[in-house]
């Protein structure tokens, strides 16, 4: 009987998946490394690149899915689990594996810090636009619709009460 293409698909497609998650890593360590800096500028590009390697990443898995079927087995955890038990002598593929969930652990940390970084900085932003734009009614326009200064308001406090 011959050996079934599976497993030595499954390692190719895992390999593959460490070396775009390894990628998809650098562009995250990047764009931490440019919102950490306010280096925004060339953010766009960055993240046009990184979801070129989600895509890719996303491509990737399920192929792995399609191989864990085609081998009986779930592509979750525990069908994994099965698979390496149907197959003990795959021990590069099971090492393999595990640098996968390595590598996948830190992209999700690195990207949960990113958000982090993100919030920070929609927040600084807008605390900056409320204090450009006069939240505070009782402030007056500092400028008026034309962009110039907005004379101070005649007003007076005995005007109000």
């Amino acid at each position: 009987m011959a050996e079934s293409p599976v497993p030595a698909e499954l390692a190719q497609t895992v390999d593959s998946e460490i070396a775009a998650a390894q990628c998809f890593l650098a562009f995250l360590e990047r764009e931490q490394q440019m919102l950490v800096k306010g280096e925004v500028d060339d953010l766009l590009d960055l993240v046009r690149q990184k979801n070129k390697v989600a895509a890719e990443l996303a491509t990737l898995a399920a192929r792995r899915s399609r191989l864990l079927a085609a081998s009986g087995v779930a592509s979750d955890g525990a069908g994994i689990a099965a698979w390496f038990a149907a197959h003990p002598e795959e021990t590069g593929t099971r090492d393999a594996w595990s640098s996968l969930l390595a590598v996948a652990a830190q992209a999700r940390e690195l990207n949960r810090v990113n958000g982090e970084l993100i919030q920070e900085r929609l927040q600084s932003n807008a605390q900056a636009l409320e204090v450009l734009l006069g939240s505070n009614a009782a402030a007056g326009n500092l400028y008026g619709p034309d962009g110039q200064s907005a004379p101070p308001s005649t007003r007076r406090i005995s005007d109000s009460a």
